[in-house]
């Protein structure tokens, strides 16, 4: 009988990304407008975020918005933000009420004033929670986080700061938008495709990156066990032997 791979924990990942894919395809496959996927998709989020409190996750982040998606028809990005407005007037209470904390990572530019103000209200108003931390990547995408932390340090080094020999790979972590959040230990990405689109790269180093075949309006709680089950299946060396 082959011999069962060795496991490192059977414990729950402390910080989970998904990267929410399949909205269009979904809507598609039922000759609805693309809206309507991501109207389902807002439901999903909702099952996702309740089932990682209940399984103990301590940081889920969700790629809600990336920078690149601004080259979508201009009617479509104007109902992903519609939909964002109505999810954070709808469901931050109910979050507030369940103790789990909300925070944004990404460009605040070009952002309208009622969305900024909806997404200051959140982060303000569950500020002191201490269960689960939801951050959602909104108008964020990897490069450009990069590139900011790269430039954050130079200015430090032309400051005076700092010495430019001196920056380490901890120095220009600490200057990402994540810095006071642990790395993901696994990454979702549902619809089958396997890439992860400009999502996370510096952070992503060591995540188990796990790829789903649902489309991202029916993820439950379910896709998360399956997703939990094949990493929890995995060996994690972080490059030992």
């Amino acid at each position: 009988m082959a011999s069962q791979p060795s496991l490192l924990t059977r414990e729950v990942p402390r910080h989970i990304a998904v990267i929410m894919d399949g909205n269009g395809r979904w809507a598609k496959k039922r000759k609805l407008p693309r809206v309507a996927g991501h109207r389902k998709g807002s439901d999903a989020v909702r099952r996702c975020i309740e089932a990682c409190a209940d399984e103990g996750v301590a940081h889920l982040t969700l790629y809600a918005f990336s920078s690149e998606n601004w080259t979508r028809p201009k009617d479509e990005v104007a109902d992903l933000m519609h939909l964002l407005r109505v999810y954070l007037r709808k469901e931050v209470s109910e979050l507030h009420r369940r103790n789990i904390r909300v925070r944004f990572i990404g460009s605040r530019d070009r952002l309208s004033q009622e969305t900024l103000q909806l997404m200051e209200n959140a982060e303000a108003l569950t500020q002191g929670n201490c269960g689960l931390n939801v951050h959602i990547a909104l108008n964020y995408g990897a490069h450009s986080e990069i590139a900011l932390a790269a430039r954050t340090l130079a200015q430090a080094a032309v400051d005076g700061k700092i010495q430019a020999h001196e920056i380490s790979e901890e120095m220009l972590g600490q200057a990402l938008l994540t810095h006071d959040v642990p790395d993901p230990d696994m990454i979702i990405r549902t619809s089958g495709e396997k890439r992860l689109s400009n999502f996370m790269l510096w952070q992503a180093a060591y995540a188990e990156l796990v790829f789903l075949d649902v489309l991202w309006p029916d993820f439950d709680a379910d896709a998360l066990k399956a997703a939990l089950e094949e990493y929890f299946a995995r060996n994690r060396r972080f490059g030992g032997r």
